[in-house]
């Protein structure tokens, strides 16, 4: 539980277990029960730069791009839904949501065959 930043609305989001163990880790590092700081959008760039550096990306790496690539390749590609990904992200209306979602051909492939196998059997073709 904790309070945004931005908004100074209260939150709880459920983390996957990669991430819990890496909170864990790092628990009591901070004083004040603080299990991350809060950076500056333009400290937080400078980091993301110095990780693509140290990895070799030469793609520019921001945080604007990193909200892009987690709503777009991680949550929408893996089919969760937009209204789950609208709440994670903390947007008040879905359009905001949609602006960040990406939906990738690969995406819609899987869309597609999901749908074929829903509706194997319903419909024929008459000729």
């Amino acid at each position: 539980m904790g309070k945004r930043e931005k908004t100074g609305v209260n939150f709880n989001i459920p983390l996957l277990e990669v991430p819990k163990m890496i909170l864990d880790k790092y628990k009591g590092s901070l004083p004040n029960n603080i299990v991350l700081p809060v950076l500056s959008n333009q400290k937080m760039n400078a980091y993301l730069k110095e990780i693509g550096d140290l990895c070799g990306i030469e793609k520019e790496l921001t945080f604007h791009i990193a909200r892009h690539t987690f709503a777009s390749q991680v949550c929408l590609s893996q089919g969760v839904p937009i209204e789950s990904l609208s709440r994670m992200m903390e947007h008040r209306n879905i359009q905001t949501t949609q602006r960040y979602a990406r939906v990738n051909n690969e995406k819609i492939g899987n869309d597609m065959k999901q749908l074929s196998i829903r509706i194997a059997g319903k419909y024929s073709y008459a000729e």
